[in-house]
């Protein structure tokens, strides 16, 4: 995998169940999701999973580091599986805190998809980008975000909880284990204004058989 200055990044032998996490449990609980953002992912992972969805009409993946992209779709190709070229796709080379900044467009899922909070992620994880999502979010819009694993960092997911409360009606986190990553397993922040979460499972059911993922999915189910 891509070993980053601040610790493994991406390992392909259980890349799935983060990348599988981080987007089908926020697009099956939404049922409609049209436009997906992701703040990061330059390895291509999360852009794959989210375009598995026919019902995903477009998916901007913002990342900062050019060299990310072109290194993963050089020598990781079996992690984007082709993401890179899907005409649904929209890559931007820039700082994800800028562009939520900036950004006049809306979007029912924005996945943050960011390293841990050391060195050059850290601003991604300030209340004001947090804020700046939120105005990104079209209504019934969910934000997901990658938040280490709380054993080791337990003040990351207490910031980010904290955070997620003052601007969102909804806000929890959620966890999968990722043999890779030490200490336990991983947490994902959630935040929504709607009420995605109480959707039932039969209806996620019927979600996870008519976006016909089933195949292609390594560790989501419904259940999870």
């Amino acid at each position: 995998g891509i070993n980053a200055e601040y610790g493994v990044q991406v390992t392909q032998r259980d890349e799935f169940v983060y990348h599988e996490m981080l987007v089908h449990v926020p697009v099956l609980a939404h049922g409609s999701a049209r436009r997906v953002l992701i703040v990061g992912g330059g390895d291509g992972g999360m852009a794959r999973e989210a375009l598995r969805h026919s019902t995903v009409e477009h998916v901007t993946m913002v990342e900062i580091d050019a060299g990310v992209v072109s290194f993963s779709e050089k020598y990781l190709p079996m992690i984007s599986q082709g993401a890179f070229n899907d005409e649904r796709f929209n890559l931007v080379i820039a700082d994800g805190a800028d562009f939520v900044k900036q950004c006049q467009d809306k979007f029912d899922i924005i996945i943050c998809d960011s390293t841990d909070p050391i060195g050059p992620g850290e601003v991604l994880f300030t209340d004001t980008f947090y804020g700046h999502v939120k105005a990104c979010l079209a209504p019934g819009g969910i934000f997901v975000t990658q938040n280490g694993v709380p054993f080791m960092q337990p003040d990351e997911l207490r910031n980010t909880m904290r955070a997620f409360r003052s601007l969102w009606r909804d806000a929890t986190c959620y966890i999968a284990t990722i043999p890779t990553y030490a200490g336990g397993p991983m947490a994902f922040g959630w935040a929504t204004d709607s009420d995605a979460r109480q959707t039932s499972l039969e209806t996620l059911h019927k979600r996870h058989a008519a976006a016909k993922i089933d195949d292609a999915t390594n560790y989501y189910t419904p259940e999870v």
